[in-house]
C-alpha cells in the first residue's frame, strides 16, 4: 500500500492538482481534498479486464482485428465520445483520417453555443490564474459553479492573491440559478447574492443587464421576476470592480439559439471594457476531455471536434456533423465510442455496428460488438489533459499497474489494422 500526493485530476476541469491519493494494489482511496466531482471517478473499481466481441472475451489483437474489419469499406463512420487525453485524442484523429469518419466530442452540443459566438463576433476571456490573483466581482450566470466544481471557491476565490489584500471582501454574484451548498460563502461569512429566474428567461434577463451598462432607457419595472433595480445593482457592481469576471456554462443553457445569450455575454464584457474597468469571460468547461479534444483537434484540422474526413480532407460543420443526427437519419453506418474517464457515459442505443473503447466497468442496455476497456488517463497511464481555461495542459500522473492499455494504443492498432 503506498500513499501518493500532488495528484492532478483529469475529471474536475479546474485543474485540481493537490489531491492524495491511497494505492492499494488496483484499488484507490481519495485520502485528501476530494469532492463530489473527483473522488468516485477516482475511486471506480475495475471489473472488465479483457475485450470482448459479441459478449465474450477475446484477446486484445482479437478485438482489435474485429474492429478494424468493421471500420473497412464503410461509407461514413461515426467516432463519438473523444473523450480520452491528448496522445488518445491524436490516435482518434489518425483513426478518423484513415476511415473517412465523422469526429465528435460528447459535449458539443453545449460548446456549440461558445464557437458560434467566438466566431461570430470574439471575445474576451480570462485564465483561473487571472481569476484567482485578480477577480474582485464574479458574476455566475445560469449554472451551478459549486456542482460543476466544488473546489472552485476554495482553489480560487478564498485564497492569497498577487494583487488583492483581503480576498474575503470579493463580491459574488448568482444570476439564474442559485448555488447548492454555502461553498461561496467567503471566509468572513459573506454569503453570495442571488438573484434567481429560469434558466429560459436568460436572454431577456441578459439584454436588459447589458443596457443598464449601456446607461440605456429600460421603461418596465421588472424582468423575468427579477426587479429592474435589482439589475442595475449587479450592473453598478460590474462597473465599480477592479476586475471583474463573468462564468457561464455554455452546457446549461439548453434552450433554442443559446448562442445568441453567450454572445450578449460577451458583448456585455466588452462594453465593461471601454469603462474604466476591467472585465473577462470564463467559460465552464474541462470535463469529460472536452477542451483536450478540441484542443487537439483544432491544432491538426484547424477545427474544433466536429468534423468529418469522409472526402480525404477535414470538413467542419457544427450542425450537420453532428453525431444524434447522422445516428438517427441513418447517415451513418458504424458507431466508434471513445471515453476513458466515464463509466456511465455509454453510447447512444443504435442497431449500428458499435466498437467501444471505454473505461472498464461501463454496463450497457444492448452489448457492443466490440468492447475493448482501456486505462484511465491520470490513474492506469501518465498523460497530458487540457483544463477549462485552455491555457495549461496538465501532466497527469500513473497511479498503478492495471495491465489495461491506453486509448491512443488501441486507436493506433485499430487505425494500423486498415
Amino acid at each position: 500500500m503506498t500513499e501518493i500526493t500532488e495528484v492532478p485530476s483529469p475529471f474536475c476541469g479546474i485543474g485540481t492538482d493537490d489531491l492524495s491519493i491511497q494505492v492499494d494494489g488496483i484499488s484507490l482511496k481519495v485520502t485528501a481534498n476530494g469532492c463530489a466531482v473527483n473522488t468516485p471517478l477516482f475511486e471506480q473499481a475495475i471489473t472488465d479486464t479483457s475485450p470482448r466481441v459479441a459478449g465474450k472475451d477475446v484477446s486484445l489483437e482479437v478485438a482489435v482485428a474485429k474492429a478494424a474489419a468493421l471500420l473497412k469499406h464503410t461509407k461514413l463512420p461515426v467516432i463519438g465520445g473523444c473523450a480520452t487525453d491528448v496522445n488518445g485524442m491524436r490516435g482518434l484523429l489518425a483513426l478518423a483520417d484513415r476511415s473517412g469518419a465523422v469526429v465528435d466530442n460528447m459535449n458539443f452540443v453545449g460548446a456549440r453555443n461558445n464557437f458560434l459566438a467566438l466566431q461570430d463576433s470574439g471575445w474576451m476571456n480570462t485564465t483561473l490564474a487571472e481569476v484567482k490573483n485578480r477577480c474582485d466581482v464574479l458574476l455566475v450566470v445560469g449554472t451551478d459553479l459549486e456542482a460543476f466544481a466544488p473546489r472552485f471557491f476554495e482553489r480560487y476565490l478564498w485564497t492569497e492573491a498577487m494583487f488583492l489584500e483581503d480576498t474575503s471582501l470579493r463580491q459574488v454574484i448568482y444570476l439564474g440559478k442559485a448555488p447548492s451548498g454555502a461553498a461561496s460563502t467567503s471566509p468572513n461569512g459573506n454569503k453570495a447574492q442571488i438573484f434567481e429566474c429560469a434558466t429560459a428567461d436568460l436572454p431577456d434577463v441578459m439584454a436588459v443587464l447589458r443596457a443598464l451598462v449601456k446607461k440605456q432607457p429600460i421603461r418596465a419595472e421588472n424582468v423575468a421576476g427579477l426587479a429592474i433595480a435589482e439589475l442595475q445593482t449587479i450592473a453598478d457592481q460590474l462597473k465599480a470592480a477592479k476586475y471583474g469576471v463573468v462564468t457561464w456554462a455554455a452546457g446549461a443553457l439548453a434552450y433554442s439559439q443559446a448562442e445568441l445569450t453567450v454572445q450578449m455575454l460577451s458583448e456585455l464584457i466588452k462594453d465593461l471594457n471601454d469603462l474604466n474597468t476591467r472585465c473577462s469571460g470564463l467559460p465552464l468547461a474541462g470535463k469529460e476531455g472536452d477542451q483536450t479534444a478540441n484542443q487537439v483537434c483544432g491544432w491538426t484540422t484547424g477545427y474544433p471536434a466536429r468534423t468529418r474526413f469522409s472526402r480525404g480532407y477535414p470538413e467542419y460543420d457544427p450542425f450537420l456533423n453532428d453525431s444524434r443526427i447522422l445516428l438517427e437519419n441513418g447517415e451513418a453506418d458504424v458507431l466508434v465510442w471513445v471515453q476513458a474517464f466515464n463509466v456511465d457515459a455509454v453510447p447512444p442505443e443504435t442497431d449500428l455496428p458499435t466498437v467501444v473503447v471505454g473505461r472498464s466497468g461501463m454496463t450497457f442496455t444492448k452489448e457492443p460488438d466490440v468492447f475493448i476497456p482501456v486505462g484511465t488517463p491520470g490513474i492506469d497511464h501518465a498523460g497530458h489533459a487540457y483544463r477549462m481555461d485552455n491555457v495549461v495542459a496538465i501532466r497527469l500522473k500513473k497511479l498503478r499497474d492495471s495491465g489495461l492499455p491506453s486509448t491512443a494504443d488501441v486507436l493506433n492498432a485499430i487505425e494500423q489494422a486498415l
